[in-house]
């Protein structure tokens, strides 16, 4: 993926050099071992992470050139997404489209939706229309995950961003109140609908990313749906040494993961991406 020298957002709020205190003093290494529990064996550690920060106040620092290369990169693709939903939004759905902010931390950070660790992963808070990411993410989609490369880095911000759209478009409020309404496996269901669509609306800003900008390379294409297959459940429950539960399910499997983001590149089109539709709902 091209990105060097290309125009960046100005929607960035980038916390990380707030200090590793953001990651209760647990600093790069630490903080993808956090990750990687956290995505591997599907468990919230975020109470241990806020522990510790309390007990090990962070300090102000610089950011490393690594880091300071990564939030450009960050800032290239937000500023695609902000350009493509822009058109896209009000030509298929007729609603205009407001950019969200994206905030980059480190460890920890306090959202409208509460507070949250890297071992949550990135996250969309419709409470304040903000994506946020610890980019250390990456790192582990890389070497844990076998997910590396721009543009698979650039997908999981174009899926954040799919939750913001599905925000605009009132699905997100909606599927949250029904959710409140159901048992456990429907809750689930919906959820793993939610991010299917999230996954075909990535699929979209892919499209029309290629077409406008001309910055996506032989084998990005490649990368992106090899990421999604990554992140699959059942994928992410295997390396865990578990079995695949379906009814666990939150995201979705593999094959349904690659599958939705290959519709939404292939059509391009909002009315491809009703996952609640195709399931009956």
């Amino acid at each position: 993926m091209e990105w060097r020298g290309r125009r960046g957002s100005s929607n960035i709020d980038d916390r990380r050099g707030m200090g590793v205190g953001g990651a209760g003093g647990l600093g790069i290494v630490g903080t993808l071992v956090v990750l990687a529990v956290g995505y591997f064996f599907g468990v919230d550690i975020s109470p241990v992470v806020e522990q510790t920060q309390r007990a090990m106040p962070g300090e102000e620092r610089e950011l490393t050139q690594a880091e300071r290369e990564i939030g450009q990169f960050v800032s290239v693709v937000l500023a695609d997404t902000e350009e493509v939903w822009g058109d896209v939004l009000p030509e298929q759905a007729g609603v205009a489209y407001r950019d969200p902010t994206l905030v980059l931390f480190s460890g920890a950070v306090q959202s409208a939706c509460g507070g949250a660790s890297s071992a949550m992963g990135p996250f969309y808070c419709p409470g304040d229309e903000r994506l946020y990411l610890d980019t250390s993410f990456f790192d582990v989609m890389a070497q844990r995950m076998g997910a590396g490369g721009d543009f698979a880095a650039a997908y999981v911000i174009a899926h954040e961003v799919g939750h913001h759209v599905q925000n605009q478009l009132g699905v997100l409020g909606e599927v949250n109140r029904v959710r409140g309404q159901v048992g456990q496996a429907e809750s689930n269901r919906l959820s793993v609908l939610t991010e299917l669509q999230a996954d075909c609306l990535a699929g979209i800003w892919a499209r029309h990313a290629s077409q406008r900008f001309g910055s996506i390379e032989p084998g990005d294409i490649d990368e992106a749906i090899n990421a999604a297959r990554a992140v699959g459940d059942d994928m992410l429950q295997r390396s865990a040494g578990r079995t695949p539960m379906p009814d666990s399910f939150t995201h979705g499997s593999a094959e349904e993961r690659s599958g939705w983001l290959s519709r939404g590149m292939d059509s391009g089109d909002l009315a491809m991406c009703n996952t609640f539709r195709e399931a009956g709902l």
